[in-house]
């Protein structure tokens, strides 16, 4: 196991290789060698048991995925932004119930600037319409950073639906919460994000887009194109230049490796940036007094809340460009896991044949 280690000891009990080779097994029937790839980690009881990388980061370089490559990490990186958010609240620098119109008097209704809540961005429950044309204005978009990606929104006329009433969600409104962070702080908030989370996280190598950043030393993104037959199915290019609205950070900006991502759930499981109340809090699943949706809230502050083999889960998944990631937290078992790819692959499914095969093992018992 070239780039992968095992810890024998789980729960005090020696762990036969068996689990290790099913774990090769399930992992590399989705990796192609030699093609992108994908970097996996999981944890039992506070010790990694688990952690490898399939593939290749670049297919120019044929440089290997390693459980220390950086990917983009997509939405993940919301969490992130929502953890600025909570620290600043917390310091009372501002409220979640602060209205928009306290940070963009420009909101061309201010009625609805001042009906959207700080906390309804969180949430992806401020019925704010994604106007942004990314279609049609695909070269804009390209090079477009979160203040161009979130100024459609305050061309807002009509909302789709009352704020905290229902859930649809939005990828701008968190471009919208990374321009808070600047307006209060009066810093880039990816300067703010490295020094009050990566740094007391010990995530020394994680970044953050800033306009076409990174370029260099992180995985590169793919997708396949073209059709079944003599050649066979092809590999191009789609992260940043290719991608619209990768430019954007709010949303889907930070790079991370499996590893570190380990070390930002220590960090939050420890309380080393916000205190008990605020990750619990960040946790749960927030609650609206007119909830009208069909189905019930099942987000947190900006983690989502939901069950897997029948165990509670926070999780979040990432999707932007060929990136591809999966961040998963089982409390009651003491479980984390987190897959990072740069290539399309299916998510749940990997999860729940990793879930099934971790139960086979007695894993979450």
């Amino acid at each position: 196991m070239r780039y992968g280690f095992l810890f024998l000891l789980v729960m005090g009990l020696k762990v036969s290789a068996q689990p290790v080779a099913a774990l090769d097994s399930l992992f590399g029937s989705y990796f192609i060698a030699n093609e992108p790839g994908g970097a996996v980690l999981l944890v039992k009881d506070n010790k990694i048991v688990y952690s490898k990388g399939f593939g290749i980061a670049d297919i120019q370089t044929k440089e290997p995925i390693t459980p220390s490559t950086l990917f983009n990490i997509g939405s993940i990186t919301k969490t992130f932004v929502a953890y600025g958010i909570l620290k600043l609240a917390k310091e009372k620098k501002l409220s979640l119930d602060d209205d928009l119109d306290k940070y963009f008097p420009d909101f061309i209704t201010a009625s609805i600037a001042k009906k959207v809540k700080i906390v309804h961005l969180l949430t992806h429950t401020s019925g704010l319409p994604d106007s942004r044309k990314t279609s049609e204005q695909r070269e804009f978009y390209l090079v477009a950073k979160d203040s161009a990606n979130f100024a459609p929104l305050k061309q807002t006329k009509e909302l789709e639906f009352e704020p905290g009433t229902r859930y649809k969600y939005s990828n701008p409104a968190f471009n919208g919460l990374a321009l808070i962070i600047e307006k209060v702080t009066g810093e880039k908030w990816q300067d703010y994000i490295k020094k009050n989370i990566f740094q007391p996280a010990g995530m020394i190598n994680s970044t953050i887009t800033d306009g076409p950043h990174p370029s260099s030393g992180v995985a590169h993104a793919y997708e396949r194109f073209g059709q079944k037959g003599l050649l066979g199915l092809q590999l191009r290019e789609l992260d940043y230049g290719e991608e619209p609205t990768f430019a954007a950070a709010g949303n889907g900006g930070v790079w991370s490796s499996v590893e570190e991502l380990w070390k930002y759930e220590q960090a939050i499981q420890q309380f080393r940036f916000l205190d008990k109340e605020a990750i619990t809090r960040s946790r749960k699943v927030y609650s609206f007094p007119n909830w009208k949706d069909s189905l019930p809230s099942n987000l947190g502050l900006s983690w989502f809340t939901t069950k897997e083999m029948n165990l509670d889960m926070t999780g979040h998944t990432g999707t932007q460009g060929g990136f591809y990631a999966d961040y998963c937290w089982l409390p009651e078992k003491k479980v984390f896991y987190v897959m990072l790819c740069n290539i399309a692959q299916p998510r749940k499914e990997i999860r729940a044949k990793l879930f099934s095969l971790l139960d086979r093992y007695a894993w979450l018992e």
